[in-house]
């Protein structure tokens, strides 16, 4: 496969996951007590409003998230640090179990949906910050630009930063405004899956979620590169 189908084909798969993340953040802060499982700034700014004395907001799950998204991060820093560059065995592995931990915790909230402040509910948001970390971690190696698939602060930054308008030349806006509106659009579909689901909707949207990134590790994996021998 050349390079060019590669980079493209990187640049969907990230986009997908970028989607899920949409998703998970929408159910993590919607039905785990405000909490991002995903997107560490909003975490960081919730924690500091809330050390400040800011009304009924939550300290204790921010900072599992917190934890938990490092710890993920390190674990998939460490397994990918020797890997080769573009999509290896051990990027299926690490987007793998990103969706593996995804729908296990989506399963098993389904059957016990987890709640504000109880230890079940921190358990979920640890769990799946580990996972979120793990994906993080994998992008940052498969280096697509402007794909973080976990923020889009930064996108957002480029895509003003390097348009016409700014006097630049808009390179990458496609990628950057899709990154944006599939993030958009996956925060809205995890709204719409609580809703429907009631009780048991945030581990529906962790079920569709670890799915789609389970497809797109199957994905990457059948059309990565061949190695060298």
């Amino acid at each position: 496969m050349c390079a060019v189908t590669n980079a493209r084909l990187h640049l969907v798969l990230m986009l997908a996951l970028t989607f899920t993340t949409g998703i998970i953040d929408a159910v993590g802060y919607l039905g785990l007590d405000r909490v991002f499982t995903a997107n560490m700034t909003g975490n960081v700014v919730i924690l500091g409003m809330a050390l400040a004395g800011g009304d009924d907001l939550p300290v204790a799950g921010p900072l599992i998230a917190l934890a938990g998204f490092m710890l993920g991060a390190a674990i998939g820093g460490r397994v990918l640090r020797r890997a080769a560059p573009g999509w290896t065995h051990l990027s299926t592995t690490t987007f793998g179990a990103t969706g593996v931990l995804s729908v296990l915790l989506g399963v098993a909230a389904m059957v016990e949906p987890p709640h504000e402040g109880e230890v079940w509910g921190f358990v979920v948001t640890a769990l799946l910050s580990i996972a979120m970390g793990l994906q993080a971690a994998a992008a940052r190696r498969i280096a697509v630009k402007d794909v973080t698939t976990v923020v889009v602060t930064s996108t957002l930054t480029g895509l003003a930063a390097d348009s016409r308008l700014a006097g630049g030349t808009g390179e990458n806006w496609a990628r950057r405004a899709l990154a944006v509106v599939l993030i958009l659009a996956g925060a809205g579909v995890g709204a719409l899956l609580l809703q429907a689901g009631g009780e048991a909707g945030v581990g529906i949207g962790m079920l569709v979620a670890g799915v789609l990134a389970l497809v797109v590790a199957t994905v990457g994996h059948w059309r990565r590169e061949p190695v060298a021998v």
